[in-house]
């Protein structure tokens, strides 16, 4: 058995004139891997001690996060999917199988397929700078709820990855419609 446990990170909205003044400090931020097709997750990266008492095999924490703004009225975007390593876990070795990690993995890559779709979003709309907040807040609930949908859709057709089956179509299905939304991919860094 499977979760996942989905989070937004903060969004920040850079103002698009005024003095500039010094960022608050900084608070400690847990350790982030962004998605990247040439990294894949391992069960090195499940860091979290999980409750004996939870019927789970493994947790995995993956979010969205979104940064928007506007300099001398010119929208700029960034987003990326990432997974929180000391937010997620695996019961047991016993439970760490290479076939629940590729279920976790697809949690993972579905994340991404949604995080391409928000950098999609964000290119084709007109944003106005003077209403930018709204505007973006809109379309980021829209693709948040839309993810959250699929990712519970995922573990119950799958039956958290039980049912090989549903398992496979859904693994193919998610790297069809990452090849369909690799226009919206990040670029990956040289080797």
């Amino acid at each position: 058995m499977h979760s996942l446990l989905l989070m937004v990170l903060p969004l920040l909205f850079m103002p698009q004139q005024g003095p500039k003044t010094a960022p608050p400090p900084a608070k400690a931020q847990p350790e982030l891997l962004v998605w990247s097709a040439r990294r894949p997750l391992t069960w090195a990266d499940f860091k979290a001690k999980p409750t004996s008492a939870d019927p789970l095999h493994a947790l995995t924490t993956a979010n969205i996060g979104a940064q928007v703004g506007c300099q001398d009225y010119v929208f700029s975007s960034t987003v990326q999917a990432t997974f929180t390593p000391s937010e997620s876990w695996v019961k047991t070795p016993k439970t760490a199988s290479a076939a629940l990690l590729r279920h976790e993995q697809t949690h993972f890559d579905l994340t991404e397929v949604y995080a391409r779709r928000m950098r999609q979003r964000l290119k084709e709309t007109k944003f106005d700078c003077e209403h930018l907040q709204p505007a973006f807040n809109n379309l980021m609930k829209q693709t948040i709820w839309e993810w959250k949908r699929e990712q519970q859709r995922y573990d119950v057709e799958s039956n958290h990855g039980l049912n090989l089956v549903q398992q496979q179509t859904w693994e193919k299905k998610v790297q069809t419609r990452l090849t369909e939304l690799q226009a919206f991919a990040l670029a990956e860094p040289a080797e």
